[in-house]
C-alpha cells in the first residue's frame, strides 16, 4: 500500500489474500444483480435498475481487476481506463433513462424497494469491509474501492428513496436518488480516469528520462 515502510509506490493487487477476497466480492456483485433487477422491475423502480446495473458492471470491473493483476503498468491503467469510461457510460444511462420516465411516472412499490435495498446494503457493506485495506492502490485497485464504495451509498439512496416513495405516494424521491446515484457513477469516472491518466504519464516520463 502507498507508503508502506517507508515506500512510495502503490499496491497494484498483487497478493493471494487481496485476489481472494476479490473473488468473494464479484460473487457478491453477480448475485446482486440479478435479484435487485428482477426486484426493480417488480417494483418499477428506476433506483432500483440503477443500482442493479451497477452491481453489474461491477463483477464485471472487478473480473477486469483480477485478471490484469501483475500485469504490466500500462495494461493495469487501460483496464483502469475501460472501467472508468464504462461507469462514465453507465451514468449517462441512468440519467438518461430518469430523464425519461419524468415523463412517465409510475409510483414503485416501496415495501420491495426497501426490502431489497436493505438486502444489497448487507451486501455491499460486506464488499467494503473486505476491501477497505485496500483502498489507497493504484488506479485499477482505487477503482474497485470507488466501487465499492459507490454501492453502499446508492443502497441507503435506495432506502430513502423508499421512504419517500412510501410517504409521498409519488414516484419522484425514486427518480431524484436515480438522479444521484447517476451523480456518482460520473464522478467516480472522472476520478479512476484521471488517476489512471496520471499514472500513465508518470510512465511514460520515467521511460524517456532513462533513455
Amino acid at each position: 500500500m502507498a507508503g508502506c515502510c517507508g515506500h512510495d509506490a502503490k499496491f497494484d493487487g498483487v497478493s493471494d489474500n487481496y485476489k481472494r477476497r476479490l473473488w468473494i466480492v464479484i460473487t457478491l456483485n453477480a448475485t446482486m444483480f440479478f435479484v435487485e433487477m428482477t426486484a426493480g422491475h417488480l417494483a418499477k423502480s428506476q433506483a432500483l435498475q440503477a443500482d442493479a446495473l451497477d452491481f453489474a458492471g461491477d463483477a464485471l470491473t472487478y473480473g477486469i481487476s483480477l485478471a490484469v493483476i501483475g500485469a504490466s503498468l500500462r495494461a493495469r491503467t487501460n483496464a483502469a481506463l475501460f472501467k472508468g469510461v464504462s461507469l462514465l457510460l453507465m451514468g449517462l444511462w441512468v440519467f438518461g433513462s430518469t430523464v425519461y420516465r419524468v415523463f412517465y411516472i409510475g409510483v414503485p412499490t416501496a415495501e420491495i424497494m426497501g426490502i431489497v435495498g436493505f438486502l444489497a446494503l448487507l451486501t455491499n457493506l460486506a464488499s467494503v469491509l473486505l476491501l477497505v485495506r485496500y483502498k489507497d492502490g493504484d488506479a485499477n485497485v482505487r477503482s474497485v474501492w470507488l466501487c465499492s464504495r459507490n454501492d453502499a451509498i446508492g443502497n441507503v439512496a435506495v432506502m430513502f428513496a423508499a421512504l419517500g416513495v412510501w410517504g409521498t405516494a409519488t414516484g419522484w424521491p425514486d427518480l431524484i436518488v436515480a438522479t444521484i446515484m447517476a451523480g456518482l457513477f460520473l464522478s467516480s469516472a472522472f476520478q479512476i480516469v484521471r488517476q489512471a491518466l496520471a499514472e500513465r504519464r508518470e510512465t511514460t516520463d520515467h521511460k524517456h528520462m532513462e533513455v
